[in-house]
């Protein structure tokens, strides 16, 4: 999870507030019953909104034009349902839904939602004719996939000119994986008849009828709860991203992905218009082993083990992780438009992602005859109803000292991919490092800020440390690498910056608040701000790396500014802090590093991936013509082969577990294997590489203060 989940004092005088206040307003179904389900969650999220949210918005013209663009964008992003007359009758409501809302008016919501209904059911009579005839893969023609830019259709005829379009690329993608698959199969055996483009072209056209009967049945069970529940999550979002509604399904999803069981593949999705995009990977994951599935990958179709792939294009998101999720040990093939623009298709072996898989870790590396420590920390963990509990700050104390009875010269912290946690254990992991004071500070809106420091004086470790960040670093694992920043105790190294959420949100579970018969789900509202010490907010900006190594997620808008509508970045006033300053050399090692970086052949490569991904993106229309398409496919593919060497990395550096793991190793085969890999990547990792580089090169001013081994 990226937002940090502590419920502090000042919390709950927030949510006692809200219960006290709606009380003495008359703003509960105690005073005054209301039979309407949607008029009661309305005006309970109005309210809260308004009373509780860090940075609440008015009601005004300007907000009315979010929703209405928004609501209309989430039901149909890629404008294939509804006509231009539509719009046009929707938008005598463009500046009255705030006044709607404050009335508890629902008129545009039915209007707009009662009319997708039927616009649906209207495709849905007309698609299959459109699959009963081969379609034309001579003619020059494309598809426009910048929906913003293109137009509703005018007619009927337009729309079905639409839906021809949609249905022929996904009949050439269906094509040419396929094709492919029946030269694999003549490969295997050489006696094996390949089928004609005809008869493949045939399957292709009856599996799109399943696939789309399927679809479109789906699509016709959603009842007005689930359209409701898309309009209370356009008026949450136009607050801020992390500003959701959950409807009570969504809510029970959410607890369970809490309790750190997740059974599938390990990745987290999102729905970007029409597509699912994996926006996260979990680590120690079925994804996350094997390699092949990136952050940014779009999953077109899905496939239970080798029967026919389903197409999720344009399904809801809960409907295309049903699909994808499964029980351990089943397999799940992914049809993928990858990162890189290539179309893709991997299999991954469902299984349980462990607890174990997110707690701290550590390796140990001789570089140059010197030894060097390597803590892994996927999250900022913690159990709060179980006060002994193991957690991440207990856990790391435990590995520096595992680190320090090895003899280590120091320590690498590998954040990456890190979404956050706990910020309890991110300040007590920071007090690990510096002697004491402020490390973050905490503000609600219009307050002064709560400055949360590090009150022990006793540091863990006081020898060199470098911080290994990435895009994916986010919340905690932000405050962390900002305070070793700022106190100038680490080198922070990695992507150019960090994901950029600086902010906190707390669950409301709405029943709490009025006396409802009916399940209301909860409300997940941003109610506090981050800043480091120095005094800038992580919010947007995240943290800088002192030194940025390229990868392929340089130069896209990933992260927090990737999102629409995030809170601003800002400054308050500094903390009193005194820098660490025991290094004697570190400019001078970051420098060095900045010049190593910029003659290193793969940090080049690197770079120049990223550019070619960049503008890989800018591609926003695809051709309808065969030829045409596998000719752009197959140039793709070709392009790509120009970076293969960014997987070939290797330093050859034997990466070895701590002495106290080994009993356990001996009897745990399968813990045995997970360290295997974990240390055999390490070894094919630049940045790991080029990490312990700028740990080597780093001096201290002198070695009396140096905690003792």
């Amino acid at each position: 999870m990226k937002n940090l989940a502590l419920i502090n004092k000042k919390a709950k005088l927030i949510i006692a507030l809200l219960l006290v206040t709606s009380i003495t307003l008359g703003f509960t179904v105690i005073q005054k019953p209301d039979p309407e389900k949607d008029r009661v969650l309305i005006s309970l999220l109005k309210f809260a909104l308004t009373k509780g949210h860090y940075q609440p918005k008015d009601f005004n013209d300007d907000f009315s034009e979010l929703v209405y663009k928004n609501f209309i964008k989430n039901l149909d992003p890629s404008k294939r349902y509804f006509l231009q007359s539509d719009i046009e009758a929707f938008s005598e409501y463009k500046n009255l839904i705030d006044d709607q809302i404050k009335a508890e008016d629902l008129t545009f919501f039915k209007l707009v939602y009662g009319r997708y209904k039927e616009r649906v059911k209207e495709v849905e009579s007309f698609y299959s004719e459109l699959l009963t005839a081969p379609f034309n893969f001579n003619k020059k023609e494309e598809i426009e996939l910048k929906y913003e830019e293109i137009q509703y259709a005018k007619t009927d005829a337009e729309r079905i000119k639409k839906w021809q379009k949609e249905l022929k690329l996904n009949a050439i993608s269906g094509l040419m994986d396929r094709i492919d698959l029946e030269k694999e199969k003549h490969k295997k055996e050489a006696s094996y008849h390949e089928k004609s483009f005809k008869e493949i072209e045939v399957e292709v056209r009856e599996s799109i009828q399943n696939t789309m009967g399927d679809f479109f049945k789906r699509m016709l069970e959603l009842n007005e709860d689930d359209g409701f529940s898309a309009f209370l999550n356009t008026i949450t979002l136009a607050f801020d991203p992390h500003t959701t509604y959950f409807a009570p399904q969504d809510k029970k999803r959410f607890d369970i992905s809490m309790a750190g069981k997740l059974e599938g593949i390990g990745a987290r999705l999102q729905k970007k218009g029409d597509f699912t995009k994996v926006v996260e990977l979990i680590s120690g994951g079925p994804a996350w082993k094997k390699g092949e599935l990136e952050v940014g990958d779009i999953i077109l179709k899905v496939a239970q083990g080798n029967k026919e792939p389903l197409d999720i294009v344009g399904m809801r998101l809960d409907d295309a992780i049903e699909f994808i999720k499964g029980k351990k040990g089943t397999e799940v093939q992914l049809t993928l438009k990858k990162i890189s623009g290539g179309i893709k298709v991997i299999s991954i072996i469902r299984d349980i992602v462990e607890l174990e898989e997110v707690f701290a870790k550590s390796s140990i590396v001789e570089k140059n005859g010197v030894k060097y420590g390597i803590i892994n920390l996927p999250k900022f963990y913690i159990d709060f109803k179980k006060s002994n509990s193991r957690n991440s700050a207990t856990d790391m104390t435990k590995q520096i000292e595992y680190l320090k009875q090895e003899k280590v010269q120091g320590i690498l912290i590998d954040l990456r991919n890190n979404g956050g946690g706990s910020l309890s254990t991110a300040i007590d992991i920071a007090g690990l490092f510096i002697k004491e004071g402020p490390v973050v500070q905490v503000r609600y809106r219009d307050e002064k800020p709560n400055i949360r420091v590090d009150a022990n004086k006793k540091i863990q470790w006081d020898g060199s440390l470098v911080v290994l960040v990435n895009e994916f670093s986010a919340s905690a694992s932000e405050i962390f690498a900002a305070a070793m920043q700022d106190y100038n105790r680490a080198v922070i190294i990695g992507s150019k910056q960090t994901f950029g959420k600086g902010t906190v949100q707390n669950i409301l579970t709405l029943n709490n608040y009025v006396d409802y018969p009916q399940d209301l789900g909860a409300l997940k509202m941003t109610i506090q701000k981050f800043y480091r010490v120095n005094g800038g907010s992580t919010q947007l900006k995240g943290v800088t790396s002192d030194v940025a190594l390229p990868d392929r997620y340089a130069f896209m808008d990933v992260g927090e500014r990737d999102e629409e509508n995030p809170l601003a970045w800002d400054k308050i006033a500094s903390a009193n802090y005194t820098p660490w300053n025991k290094y004697s050399n570190f400019d001078e090692v970051v420098n060095n590093s900045k010049l190593r970086v910029r003659n290193s052949a793969y940090f080049n490569l690197a770079n120049q991936n990223a550019k070619w991904l960049k503008q890989a993106q800018k591609t926003t229309s695809i051709s309808l013509n065969f030829k045409t398409y596998k000719k752009d496919l197959e140039g793709r593919i070709q392009e790509n082969e120009k970076f293969k060497d960014l997987n070939a990395f290797n330093d050859n550096l034997v990466f070895k577990s701590p002495t106290y793991e080994w009993p356990q190793l001996e009897k745990d085969s399968v813990l045995t294997q997970k360290r295997d890999v974990w240390h055999k990547n390490l070894a094919k990792d630049a940045y790991i590489n080029e990490a312990l580089n700028i740990l080597a090169e780093l001096k201290l001013k002198n070695t009396e203060h140096l905690v003792k081994n």
